[in-house]
Formats: structure tokens, C-alpha cells, sequence
């Protein structure tokens, strides 16, 4: 897409995901306007002080009437509210669109008030559990998923130029209709994180007064559990608005959960092979190259030596390459890995540097 067909963005909402659009889009086109309204006037204050927007809006007025592309990043309850806000200041030719994570109900909606000929759904497959413009980054939709599903009366180039626009933002977007991306998301995204929650709440209510299990909870449970500390709102309004599905695909779980807890009272050695082994199988050919609604950590592992300051040495000698550090920390339960000292970056290529440097050092490093 020729960057010169889009001079103005609105985006409603400068969260994580509206921040991280705004935040893309300046570096991918520092030339293209962007006016963004905020509900809360410190965070659009912050990103015009960061150069990040070029125009704040107060209110939802006619102001968003000259933007070619509108970005509805607001929760999925709040979509309405806008909707109709938006509705008199749209012009001929906008395009307008969200990051909802279900899309029914929003699609419902827009047809409802006779907005379908301004709206494709969005859905970036990207994020963090953390929550909010101060998390947002410009390289979050990078090799990211990006559904996109468009209104009944779009025309197919107003998609395609939509679909160019969104890859040259780094992201891999994809066109479903409305049914199929919340049949998927449900499986993929809103389950897993209700799966989640129960394991969280289970460690919770069976742990005692020493808490033990909380502790050494390390390793796997600590992965697996992690989108648990996402926003608790967000996916109350999910759960809320794509109940059929998730509850569709609950009951499958629940019935996979009897069977497996069937093969383990009865010790039935080869069934418990058989679906372990159809797990590795499958999970071993995911590919790891593009994000999703759990992000990839890029992490290594070194052996440290118990003296004071080892930590330090390593991250001088991190420091002294300009290899910048997400995270580290000392590793107590050794589980699932090898290494006493976890380290974690941004993103892989840093990663990678780290390991061969460290290596040169004379450090074991597993990656």
C-alpha cells in the first residue's frame, strides 16, 4: 500500500493495543497524522509529549470526519458506546475498525446501526499480561497474527488496501468472517486463559498457611499460568461476549479431562502413551516465528556461581555489548530448566548475542 493514500489515522483508545498501534504507525509512517482521544487526558498528554500522536481530541467529535482509517481500541462492552459516537462524524470512504477479541457481537452491532459499509472487524493476535499505554511498544504486531473480518457490504479493495496496510505494519493478517475467528479465538485464546484461572484458583484453595506450592511454582505451571495476570476486566467482558462458543469448547475439554482422569485411575499405561504422545506430536509442529495471545519470551539459562556478585559480572558484561536485559533472576525450582540463572530480552537477535558472548566468557548457556 502507498503510504500516500493515508494521511489521517484516529485511534479511540491509547491503551496497550491502541498505544502499540500508535506507537507502530509513527515509526512505520512518521508522516501520517494521528488524532487520538483518550478517556483519560495524562496518557494523551504523554503521547503527544512523546511525539507518538500529533492531535489530541477531548471528545469524540468532527474532528475523527477526516480520517481515512479509524482504530476502535476500547473494550468490547464499551464498542457500542463508541459506535454510535462515532456514527455522525464518519465520512464517504472511512475505514472504520476495532481489536476486539470476539467479533459476533460486535458485528452485530454495526449492522444494527447501519455502519456496515465503514467496517472491518480487527483482532491483532498480539499483547501482554500487562495492561496499558505505558506497555505498549512500536514492534508489538511484528510477525503477529492480524484477523480481519470484514463487514458484508465492504468492497474487496477497500479490504485489500486495509490488509496491505496492516502488513506493512510488520503483522500477518488474515481475513475470517465473524463465526470462524470467535470459534478459533475461543479455542486458541479465551479457554486457555479460563483454563488458566482454575489452575491459579486451585494452587490457591489446596495450598496451606506455609504456602509451599506457591513458593516452588515454577517452570511449567508458571508458563502456563501466566496470562492470569492479565486484566480480570478484559476477560470478564470476553467471556461475556463470546459465551456460546467458549462454553462449546469447555464441555469438549471437560470431556478430554474425564477421559484423561478415566485412563489414570484405571493405570492404562498405553492410553496415557497414546495421548501424551499426540500432544508432543502436535505441539512440536507449532511454528515459533509469529506471536499470538501468549507472547514469546526469548530467554536463556546460565550455571552461576554461588559468590557475591556473579549476577552483576554478567549483567556488565550484557552491559558492556549494549545487550539490554528484560528480566533476570535466580531460578529455585530446576524442574523444567537447566540453568540456576534465568535472563530474559526483548526480543531474539539480542537473545542470541547473549548466549555467544556469555559462552566466550567461559558460561554454560542453555537456550
Amino acid at each position: 500500500m502507498n503510504k500516500d493514500h493515508v494521511e489521517t489515522i484516529g485511534i479511540i483508545g491509547l491503551g496497550l493495543i491502541g498505544g502499540g498501534l500508535a506507537r507502530t504507525i509513527k515509526r512505520v509512517y512518521p508522516d501520517i497524522r494521528i488524532i487520538a482521544y483518550n478517556r483519560t487526558n495524562e496518557v494523551l498528554n504523554e503521547a503527544l509529549y512523546e511525539g507518538i500522536i500529533d492531535e489530541p481530541s477531548w471528545d469524540i467529535t468532527e474532528v475523527f470526519s477526516e480520517c481515512d482509517y479509524i482504530f476502535l481500541c476500547v473494550p468490547v462492552l464499551s464498542v457500542r458506546k463508541y459506535l454510535e459516537l462515532l456514527k455522525p462524524h464518519l465520512s464517504e470512504g472511512t475505514i472504520l475498525s476495532d481489536v476486539g477479541s470476539t467479533k459476533s457481537e460486535i458485528h452485530a452491532m454495526v449492522k444494527e446501526l447501519e455502519l456496515e459499509r465503514f467496517f472491518i472487524g480487527g483482532h491483532p493476535m498480539t499483547g501482554s499480561e500487562k495492561t496499558g499505554y505505558a506497555h505498549s511498544t512500536d514492534r508489538m504486531f511484528e510477525n503477529a497474527w492480524y484477523i480481519l473480518t470484514p463487514s458484508e457490504e465492504m468492497e474487496l479493495q477497500e479490504v485489500s488496501a486495509f490488509s496491505a496496510f496492516i502488513s506493512s505494519l510488520g503483522a500477518l493478517p488474515l481475513i475470517l468472517t465473524a463465526a470462524e475467528h470467535d470459534h478459533i479465538t475461543a479455542a486458541v485464546s479465551h479457554v486457555p486463559h479460563v483454563i488458566s484461572a482454575c489452575l491459579v484458583n486451585m494452587v490457591r484453595e489446596l495450598d496451606d498457611e506455609h504456602t509451599y506450592m506457591k513458593m516452588i511454582a515454577a517452570g511449567g505451571f508458571k508458563d502456563i499460568t501466566r496470562i492470569s495476570s492479565s486484566s480480570p476486566q478484559m476477560w470478564q467482558e470476553i467471556c461475556m461476549a463470546n459465551t456460546e462458543e467458549i462454553c462449546s469448547i469447555l464441555d469438549k475439554y471437560v470431556r478430554m479431562l474425564t477421559e484423561f482422569r478415566f485412563a489414570i485411575r484405571n493405570e492404562d499405561s498405553d492410553k496415557l502413551l497414546e495421548y501424551f504422545t499426540e500432544c508432543k506430536e502436535y505441539r512440536d509442529s507449532f511454528q515459533e516465528q509469529t506471536s499470538g495471545p501468549i507472547r514469546r519470551e526469548y530467554r536463556i539459562y546460565t550455571d552461576l556461581n554461588d559468590e557475591a556478585g556473579a549476577i552483576a559480572e554478567i549483567a556488565a558484561i550484557l552491559a558492556a555489548a549494549h545487550i539490554s536485559i528484560k528480566n533476570i533472576g535466580i531460578v529455585h525450582n530446576r524442574s523444567y530448566e537447566r540453568g540456576v540463572l534465568r535472563i530474559e530480552f526483548y526480543e531474539e537477535d539480542p537473545s542470541r548475542q547473549a548466549a555467544e558472548l556469555l559462552r566466550t566468557k567461559g558460561y554454560t548457556v542453555y537456550e
